[in-house]
């Protein structure tokens, strides 16, 4: 019997379902709200409203496009955390609703140990053990992933994520929220000729809110000289923004793989579109000898495929989880924890 799973996502501004079939994601449709540029970021509670609006029809197009009817469900699974508060109750009430009239399992997921195993939805698929690098606009972290359910968190951010350095420098500089895609598209055309501080931060773990700190004091310096300085100077800004955040990231995992002797590396998370980092990976594992992934872009950004697959083995590893559950923003790192 095929074991099939609907999935659900809505852990921020994206509402996403997806279909699996025996470990094959089938459809993986996602609706992005778009309103939040005109605020300069995501609003808590109308981001929860306009998942309300879309989980029907996006939850309806997913089943559609991947052939499979209600009734045809093994499981049905969803974000418990971490994300807003909002957002994740509309997608976690509805899953639970869905599989209590269907009378199936409720698979709740973490939302970051999902973007890791977003690696194994197309090939090539990274073999155990392997260390992977999660940047994202709320996270970064570094992971020893040893199977599907055994994961060791050996890194994180002390203060602020990667993702959210990339938006609040680019913010400076004038760029319209997300700023981070549009700082990368800038910075192709720059060079790196501005030189900004690398945290000193011991361990493996990272630290950005210093970069972002001494971005703003440098820019003011510079505008109180030349009040065109951003618009004459933007492209090499860029280039030299990126280039500190990706080296900060990338000097943190060359440490992780000589402390553990994992040569198996991949990176996951909206970062991990990030064409800077991408580059900086291959350079890497070019002369490291490093083999590395990185999922494709549909999969990189919060999607319900992720969701989908961290669901099928938990599925085959009979972790189902108990209806009484409830959404948690801040979800440790091992679940169980919170009850």
């Amino acid at each position: 019997m095929s074991i099939c799973i609907l999935a659900i996502e809505s852990s921020c501004d994206d509402t996403s379902a997806a279909v699996i079939v025996d470990g094959n994601v089938l459809s993986n449709i996602t609706s992005s709200q778009q309103m939040h540029r005109e605020y300069g970021g995501v609003v808590p509670e109308v981001a929860s409203r306009a998942h309300n609006v879309s989980i029907v029809p996006v939850v309806l197009s997913a089943l559609e496009e991947a052939g499979v009817d209600r009734s045809d469900l093994t499981a049905v699974a969803c974000t418990r955390g971490p994300g807003l508060m909002g957002s994740l109750m509309v997608g976690f009430t509805f899953a639970k609703a869905f599989a209590r009239g269907l009378e199936i399992p409720l698979i709740e997921v973490h939302h970051l140990q999902a973007h890791i195993l977003a690696h194994f939805i197309d090939p090539p698929r990274p073999r155990f053990p392997f260390l992977c690098l999660t940047v994202s606009g709320g996270h970064t972290q570094l992971v020893v992933v040893r199977d599907y359910q055994d994961m060791e968190l050996i890194g994180q951010t002390l203060d602020d994520a990667a993702g959210e350095a990339f938006d609040k420098t680019g913010k400076m500089l004038g760029l319209p929220y997300p700023a981070g895609p549009e700082m990368d598209k800038i910075a192709s055309t720059g060079k790196v000729i501005f030189d900004f501080p690398e945290p000193q931060i011991p361990g493996l773990d990272f630290s950005f809110s210093g970069l972002k700190t001494a971005v703003l004091y440098f820019l003011k310096k510079e505008l109180d000289k030349d009040p065109d300085f951003i618009k004459d100077n933007l492209r090499d800004l860029c280039a030299s923004i990126q280039d500190r955040i990706v080296t900060i990231l990338l000097n943190k995992l060359e440490k992780a793989v000589a402390e553990t002797g994992i040569t198996e590396v991949a990176i996951a998370g909206g970062v991990s579109a990030n064409k800077g980092l991408r580059s900086g990976l291959r350079y890497l594992a070019e002369n490291r000898g490093w083999q590395t992934y990185i999922p494709s872009l549909q999969y990189c950004t919060d999607n319900a495929g992720m969701i989908a697959m961290t669901a099928h083995h938990k599925y085959l590893a009979g972790d189902i989880s108990p209806f009484d559950r409830q959404p948690d923003p801040r979800l440790p790192w091992n679940p169980e924890a919170s009850g």
